[in-house]
């Protein structure tokens, strides 16, 4: 359930008055005639924004530059945490659901090392800057192939669609990052938490997923938690993987399989 209220969906560009009215209208959105003084999205012959108002800088993904872009070219390859925590090793390129998608920063990351990932982001309004990001990367002559080939964005709540799709498609890895009050003090992480809060609230039915993701998962679970943040209520992780700032609980299938009393 969104709790963010936008205004509308705004172009100021009439090449894109159509792409705009369609897009406004599967979100539930007024298509706007002027730019309004309060939080829209924002529609421009280069990408799709979220602006929040009140001073602050437009939300948008973008796995080309920036950021994302710079962890891709220089983050560390197969030897970063999150490869570990997916068990990347030895070759392995494990199929993965981020069942917490947000921007896809972290499927980018595990789809750039050879993984398959499907995206489930429940918020419509996340989705669509994640789907307008998505498209933009797969027209780039670099990343574009893989991308096109690797990230698939399926929009809705993955505690009802990770039964069904795990019997379509199994999988063998599911990745939470569910969200936490990070204590980070840049102004983008504290822009995205207090928008992410706002559209959909809090994860308080974070553990309910851990249990769902470890019922379905075929190999492991990886949850990324902030480093001195309590656990997920549910069993412990079979192990531990801790940066700086960032931890990963993984939770090997395999053994809370043999830890589960044979059936007589």
């Amino acid at each position: 359930m969104e709790h963010f209220r936008l205004a509308g969906l705004f172009t100021g560009t009439q090449d894109c008055q159509s792409e705009a009215a369609g897009l406004a209208g599967s979100l539930g959105l007024p298509l706007l005639e002027q730019c309004p003084e309060g939080s829209y999205l924002h529609l421009t012959r280069e990408r799709l924004e979220l602006v929040p108002g009140g001073g602050m800088g437009p939300l948008f993904v973008d796995f080309l530059g920036g950021p994302v872009g710079h962890r891709h070219r220089f983050g560390g390859g197969r030897g970063q945490d999150i490869a570990k925590a997916a068990g990347l090793k030895g070759g392995a390129t494990p199929s993965v659901i981020d069942a917490t998608a947000g921007l896809g920063r972290d499927a980018f990351v595990l789809a750039s090392l050879g993984c398959r990932v499907r995206l489930m982001e429940r918020s419509p309004i996340i989705a669509a800057l994640l789907r307008d990001g998505l498209e933009r990367a797969a027209r780039d002559p670099v990343i574009g192939p893989w991308v096109s080939e690797r990230l698939h964005l399926i929009q809705g709540d993955a505690a009802r669609l990770l039964p069904a799709e795990t019997v379509r498609e199994p999988v063998d890895l599911i990745y939470l990052d569910p969200m936490y009050p990070h204590r980070d003090k840049s102004a983008l992480v504290k822009k995205e938490m207090r928008l992410f809060r706002e559209l959909i609230g809090d994860d308080n039915d974070a553990a309910g997923l851990l249990r769902i993701a470890l019922a379905h998962a075929g190999k492991r679970v990886v949850v990324k938690r902030p480093r001195l943040a309590e656990r997920l209520d549910g069993p412990p992780p079979s192990h531990v993987i801790e940066g700086k700032t960032t931890r990963y609980d993984v939770y090997v299938v395999k053994a809370f399989a043999e830890a589960r009393p044979s059936k007589i």
